[in-house]
C-alpha cells in the first residue's frame, strides 16, 4: 500500500431534498406524487431550506475533504425536472470523483421515474471500474473502500421504507470479505438506517439480514440518513465493533437543537492500535446563520495492521 496517504477526511450528507421544487404539469401529480407535492407546499417548503444546503456547500468549499459521501434523497416526488437540477447541485458540489452517491426512497418515489431520472447522477453512483450504475459498487480511495448500496424502491403512499434484497445482499458480503483481507477501512453507504430508529411504515425492510451480513463480513464504518435526526450506534461485526451514524437532513432548518440541518465529518488514520476515526456533527444555526459544532467523538476499531508499510498517522 505505498504510496497510500496516513489519514483521510470524509464528509457525509443526506436528506438534501432540494428546493425548490419546479413546477409540476397536471398529468404528472396523480396518486403519491399528488399527495407528496401537497405536502411540499403546504409545509415541507418551509423546513427544508436552500441557505442550508448552501451553508453546507461554502464549508465544504474553505475546508475541502478528500472525499464526499451523499446518502440519498435528492429530491423530494421524482419529478423529471427534480433530477436534472439535483445532477447540477452534484456538479457543484464535487466532481464524480470526489463525490459518492446512493439513492433513498424519494429518488424512487413512484414506480419508472428511477429508470428515467437516475441517469443524470449516473457518474456519481458508480464504482471505479464500472460503465453503469449498479449496486453495490466499489471505490477505492487511499486506504478507504467505499461501497455504496441502493435501498431505494417505489412504496405505497403512506410509506417510506426500503429494500435491499437477496442480490444486494450476497454482493455486499462477498465484497467485505474480499476486502478485509487487503486490509481497507470499509465504509458502507445506504440510505434506509441499519440501526432501530425506523417506523416500521419508513423502516429497512432486510435490516436484520443487513446487520447478519456485518457481522460475519465485517466494516469499519456505516453511514445512512433518512430519519432527518442524528443517530448513532454500534453494529456487531466480525472483527469487532462497527461504528453506524445516521445525518441529519442538509437542508433542514429548526430551532428545535434535535432537528436543526447539518452534516458530519470524519477523520480516519491507522494507528498501531487500529483506526482512529474522529466524528464531527455540524448543525446550521438558524439564530446564526451559520454552522457550529455540536457533538463530536473520537473512536479506535481494533483491526490487525495489514502488512509492515501499511501507513500510519492521525486521523486529523
Amino acid at each position: 500500500m505505498s504510496g497510500t496517504p496516513a489519514s483521510l477526511r470524509f464528509a457525509h450528507l443526506s436528506d438534501v431534498h432540494l428546493a425548490p421544487m419546479p413546477p409540476a404539469r397536471p398529468g404528472q401529480l396523480a396518486g403519491k406524487r399528488l399527495l407528496g407535492w401537497l405536502s411540499w407546499n403546504l409545509r415541507r417548503h418551509r423546513r427544508h431550506r436552500r441557505e442550508v444546503l448552501d451553508a453546507i456547500r461554502d464549508e465544504l468549499r474553505a475546508q475541502p475533504p478528500d472525499h464526499v459521501l451523499v446518502t440519498g434523497d435528492l429530491i423530494n416526488i421524482s419529478l423529471p425536472e427534480e433530477y436534472a437540477r439535483a445532477a447540477a447541485w452534484l456538479a457543484e458540489l464535487g466532481s464524480p470523483d470526489r463525490v459518492s452517491l446512493v439513492p433513498g426512497n424519494h429518488d424512487a418515489y413512484v414506480a419508472g421515474a428511477a429508470d428515467r431520472g437516475w441517469p443524470y447522477w449516473a457518474a456519481w453512483m458508480r464504482g471505479d471500474e464500472s460503465a453503469a450504475a449498479t449496486f453495490p459498487y466499489l471505490r477505492r480511495r487511499g486506504f478507504a473502500a467505499i461501497i455504496g448500496l441502493s435501498t431505494a424502491v417505489p412504496t405505497a403512499p403512506g410509506y417510506a421504507s426500503g429494500r435491499l434484497g437477496a442480490v444486494q445482499l450476497a454482493a455486499l458480503r462477498a465484497l467485505l470479505r474480499d476486502l478485509a483481507g487487503e486490509g481497507l477501512f470499509r465504509i458502507v453507504l445506504l440510505h434506509h438506517p441499519p440501526l432501530p430508529v425506523s417506523r416500521p411504515r419508513k423502516a429497512l425492510l432486510d435490516r436484520e439480514a443487513f446487520c447478519e451480513v456485518i457481522r460475519r463480513a465485517g466494516a469499519e464504518l456505516v453511514l445512512s440518513g433518512h430519519e432527518h435526526r442524528f443517530h448513532e450506534g454500534m453494529l456487531e461485526g466480525a472483527e469487532g465493533p462497527v461504528p453506524c451514524f445516521v445525518a441529519p437532513s442538509a437542508s433542514l432548518a429548526s430551532n428545535d437543537a434535535e432537528k436543526r440541518g447539518g452534516y458530519l465529518r470524519f477523520g480516519i488514520g491507522r494507528q498501531r492500535e487500529g483506526w482512529r476515526l474522529e466524528v464531527r456533527l455540524r448543525r446550521y444555526r438558524v439564530d446564526r446563520a451559520a454552522l457550529v459544532e455540536t457533538c463530536a467523538r473520537e473512536l479506535v476499531l481494533a483491526r490487525p495492521l495489514a502488512g509492515a508499510d501499511c501507513p500510519t498517522g492521525s486521523a486529523s
